[in-house]
């Protein structure tokens, strides 16, 4: 494929839609857990909530015919009942209370379990095959992966829970006290134009009208609340993001005096969040009108629908509050979207942040960042060496960096990777190393080849300096005397002392003894191929020319590919492979140098 071809998929892909409805796309992907591995867990805390739900409605039903019994004795006067309702009280309250109780741990057991699977699912995916940084080149639009992970995900499934939980309890309790209207309430019968009417279960009509009516205010009212939670959350997001790039270049911009720049930015994304949370308490505002007016119709209605019946002698005192009670629970039942409307778009929202970072993983998969899906192939080679066959390395939005590369590294050669800023040399190491995919052509690296990267700035992980030593060596075991002879190999032997050390090493370590950390592991590791890019930039010369001894004696026999411009390089490496920009066009040429140099010529550079 050439550039051009690249070029023009990359680009219909970017602009082309998803079509995807996210929310299903989550929830078909969340519900896996009931079919998985995890599915005899997951139908087990299920099947206890349902019982909790029931026993639940079980406590209101109980309840609601108490309300009866006892407002019937207040109106008898009847000591004996009152006193029989009296004793019954203590019994019913502790039977809700455990209902209840019982409930809220069985929901958050499952909400709790639910977010454990989903959040290893996506953060294993995350992590896995170098998606964490292929991601970021992949799909830059896609910010913040990690909070999407450790905040999303929580935000899309315990309120899913709560809304399967609350429709499930709703319908049963509408049912249940739909029924206690029905056959307590009886028919309510009418004269009209000297005609006798009876409406049968008018109170359970009545409800059912209301309801539906009430609901159908709210939906059109929080409809609009949706765009808006969204967009809230992403400019947090955005702005999240920015704090954590400022506090990670914290160094760097006070030293240039960025500050006002920097202040300048930050409350500019925060200016965003004002506006979008304006847009949303906006939205919030008109809801509360609507659940406001519905609370104080609600406790009116019944008492105006049961008055007639009961100034007629038809219904008792204990039948109006029983009525009264039961219309009230299957309004809070029927108008179940109202009290949630917001959490239901909140939910939408994170559900479909969570949807398009398991898109964005998915593409990184089945390859449609490209719509000829076409990347560099990788495979093992016959010999022993590594073969690079016509080689072409894209930038993601399809523009060529490196083209027709064709070049042969036996095994126990040293190349050096050299050429003027921005001519893609980073970029090529990458795409050996495998963390850069996009392009074209072969690369063939030997089988079962260990390989170790070595970047400019070496990652030190949190905890005890000696798991910065031997951070990502899990193939085999590690004494103390390795470490400890490897860092005197290194030059931190002084460091020695200090091993078990739990500080924040990232911030103490200087430049140089990162990169000198990271030659420790190299010796630890002992692996076949070595590819390293401006692996020495902040060591001296001295300690440069001692790290590099390492190829030629502790770890000699390895095969080395390093990116490097400082003097003193080319006396480690035995070929040379110089990147130069030409304006006819990418391409590649060879010939031989003193040093047995090879010249990779590029006109289009990413860096």
């Amino acid at each position: 494929m050439n550039g051009q071809a690249i070029a023009q998929a990359a680009v219909a892909s970017q602009i082309k839609p998803s079509g995807r409805v996210r929310w299903r796309e989550f929830c078909a992907f969340a519900l896996e857990f009931w079919t998985g591995e995890t599915s005899r867990r997951a139908w087990t805390l299920t099947c206890l909530v349902a019982l909790c739900i029931a026993l639940q409605l079980g406590a209101q039903l109980s309840v609601n015919e108490w309300n009866r019994k006892f407002f019937d004795a207040l109106e008898s006067r009847s000591v004996e009942s009152l006193g029989w309702a009296t004793a019954l009280l203590p019994a019913l309250v502790a039977f809700s209370g455990l209902a209840v109780s019982g409930a809220l741990v069985a929901r958050m057991t499952l909400q709790m379990r639910w977010r454990e699977w989903l959040t290893e699912k996506l953060a294993g995916w995350w992590l896995e095959d170098q998606r964490y940084y292929r991601l970021e080149i992949a799909a830059a639009e896609q910010t913040s992966p990690e909070y999407r992970i450790a905040k999303d995900v929580q935000l899309a499934i315990d309120p899913l829970v709560e809304f399967a939980v609350g429709f499930l309890t709703a319908l049963a309790t509408a049912t249940a006290f739909i029924g206690v209207l029905w056959t307590v309430g009886g028919a309510l019968e009418l004269n009209l134009f000297g005609a006798r009417i009876a409406l049968p279960g008018y109170l359970g009509f009545a409800a059912v009208v209301y309801a539906t009516a009430a609901g159908g205010v709210a939906y059109l009212a929080g409809r609009p609340l949706v765009p808006a939670v969204a967009q809230k959350n992403e400019a947090e997001a955005q702005f999240l993001a920015e704090l954590t790039r400022l506090k990670e270049n914290a160094e760097s911009i006070a030293l240039i005096r960025g500050d006002a720049d920097e202040l300048s930015s930050v409350l500019q994304n925060y200016r965003r969040v004002v506006v979008a949370w304006i847009r949303q308490i906006h939205r919030n505002g008109v809801i509360a009108t609507v659940q406001s007016a519905n609370g104080a119709l609600v406790p009116l209605i019944p008492l105006v629908l049961v008055a007639p019946k009961y100034l007629s002698g038809a219904l008792t005192l204990g039948a109006v509050m029983q009525l009264a009670s039961a219309f009230i629970l299957v309004q809070v039942a029927f108008n179940w979207f109202i009290d949630n409307s917001v959490r239901v778009a909140e939910w939408m929202a994170s559900a479909n942040r969570v949807d398009e970072l398991a898109e964005a993983l998915e593409s990184l998969d089945i390859g449609v960042i490209m719509e000829e899906k076409e990347f560099i192939e990788f495979g093992v080679s016959d010999d022993g060496t590594i073969h690079i066959e016509d080689l072409a390395v894209a930038h993601r939005n399809g523009r060529i960096v490196i083209a027709g590369a064709n070049v042969v590294i036996p095994a126990g050669e040293k190349l050096l990777v050299a050429g003027p800023s921005g001519t893609g040399k980073s970029t090529l190491v990458r795409a050996l190393a495998g963390l850069w995919r996009w392009g074209s052509g072969r690369i063939l690296l030997p089988k079962n080849a260990h390989m170790a990267f070595v970047p400019q700035k070496p990652y030190i992980p949190l905890g005890a300096l000696r798991q910065a030593m031997i951070y990502s060596i899990s193939d085999k075991e590690i004494t103390d005397e390795m470490i400890e002879g490897a860092m005197r190999r290194c030059g931190l032997g002084y460091l020695i002392k200090h091993l078990d050390e739990e500080q924040r090493w990232d911030q103490i370590l200087s430049g140089g003894e990162r990169q000198r950390t990271a030659f420790v592991r190299l010796l630890l590791q002992r692996p076949q191929i070595i590819i390293m890019d401006e692996a020495t930039s902040a060591l001296d010369e001295e300690s440069q020319v001692s790290m590099l001894r390492l190829f030629n004696e502790d770890l000699a026999g390895v095969t080395v590919i390093s990116v490097g411009h400082r003097a003193g390089m080319e006396d480690f490496h035995d070929k040379k492979l110089i990147l130069e920009r030409r304006t006819a066009g990418a391409h590649v040429t060879s010939r031989k140098l003193q040093k047995s140099l090879w010249h990779l010529f590029d006109d289009a550079a990413l860096y």
